[in-house]
């Protein structure tokens, strides 16, 4: 149960920085109107705040949490923006997972 929540956790939290950053990209790459730097700043505290969420030490959990932002960075490219993921970019992810499980929840000594 602790991986399934801590993996969701992760997820949540990918999302709410992606959203505050795409806005801005928005805004900036694509023309959009500046208010979008309002939801944007609030996705992003939304983010700082999720990852306080988290009963490990800081760094640790920033650096397991990358591993979960790849993934669903490549899922926002292919739902979001449309662009379907390379098998490179699935092999990418498995190697990201599976280093973001040793850091999570491997045995502490």
């Amino acid at each position: 149960m602790k991986i399934l929540i801590t993996t969701l956790l992760f997820a949540v939290t990918a999302v709410a920085e992606i959203v505050g950053c795409y806005l801005p990209y928005l805004w900036l790459r694509q023309g959009k109107s500046p208010w979008l730097l309002l939801p944007a700043a609030v996705s992003l505290t939304i983010f700082s705040w999720l990852l306080t969420l988290h009963p490990e030490a800081a760094g640790r959990i920033y650096a397991a949490y990358g591993g979960i932002y790849v993934a669903v960075a490549l899922a926002w490219l292919w739902v979001v923006e449309g662009i379907k993921p390379q098998p490179s970019d699935y092999a990418g992810v498995a190697i990201c997972l599976v280093g973001m499980a040793v850091i999570m929840f491997a045995p502490r000594g």
